[in-house]
């Protein structure tokens, strides 16, 4: 065992801030790629894989429901994580010296109010950890990079505005990933199943798959459908639901939509995070 997580990013990214709530006695493993991240876990240079996979305000992230399946890796957890943007500036710099502020291209518009009260330019970087890097290293007092306070505390910058996004309701959700699933294990709060499949070309075969959860009382809390293979006629479907394979409604839903598909993948049964409510 490894005891390390890998993410993507750089050391003080959100992802790094996931990995630091949910396993805090884990090792950071930080990653170029997505691909990257599973490939560790894949080659057991780490042992956990903190994946993110949607955001209250952007939405799905792209490419992680393609990769999920083609992974290998099973679902173990999920992780909910409240974005705070911060102004970090380097010492000695007060915010009425800022003048530009790094970040990623997606953080950017989420302080667009802020930024413009202060006559801030925003200045697009392919990472918002590596930004507070970057800002460290520059020494300008001028400069000033947006992200995490974990990032802060990385690269030696000081807090010069805390929680200066335009709405409170930032929140990406992640998945944790290992090599192995546990299905023996049952939450205090319930728990989630992740799964994707495929229909039958038969009429209405995605309304009488679905026609199961209904009829035995499943909450589904996701459905999305994505192309596969380049081509417009072969859809995956992604679905989250509350409940374990073996309860008898999950078992029974599981097994009509097992008759209208011709495809099903069980990617993980895991613990329901409670701050998803």
């Amino acid at each position: 065992m490894t005891n390390a997580i890998a993410f993507q990013g750089e050391l003080g990214a959100y992802s790094h801030e996931a990995c630091r709530d949910a396993r805090p006695g884990m090792d950071p493993y930080p990653c170029r790629t997505f691909e990257e991240v599973i490939k560790a876990v894949q080659t057991g240079k780490a042992d956990l894989a903190m994946l993110p996979v949607e955001n209250t305000i952007y939405g799905r992230v792209a490419d992680i429901h393609r990769l999920l399946p083609e992974s290998g890796l099973k679902i173990v957890d999920e992780a909910f994580v409240r974005v705070h943007i911060n102004l970090l500036g380097v010492p000695g710099a007060k915010l009425e010296d800022v003048t530009e502020a790094h970040s990623h291209v997606v953080l950017l518009p989420q302080c667009a109010k802020f930024l413009a009260e202060h006559g801030i330019r925003g200045r697009v970087n392919a990472d918002n950890a590596r930004a507070a890097r970057e800002i460290a290293e520059r020494g300008d007092k001028s400069a000033a990079a947006l992200a995490s306070e974990l990032a802060g505390e990385i690269y030696g910058l000081n807090v010069l505005a805390r929680h200066i996004e335009d709405t409170d309701s930032n929140t990406t959700r992640f998945l944790l990933m290992a090599r192995d699933g546990d299905q023996s294990r049952r939450g205090d709060h319930g728990m989630m199943t992740t799964f994707v499949f495929r229909v039958r070309n038969i009429p209405a075969a995605l309304y009488k798959a679905m026609g199961g959860f209904a009829t035995n009382g499943v909450n589904m809390t996701k459905l999305e459908s994505y192309m596969v293979d380049g081509s417009f006629s072969a859809t995956q479907f992604y679905a989250d639901i509350e409940g374990h394979p073996e309860d008898p409604p999950v078992a029974r839903a599981l097994e009509e939509l097992d008759y209208f598909t011709s495809m099903l993948d069980i990617l993980g049964t895991y613990p329901r995070d409670p701050r998803r409510d």
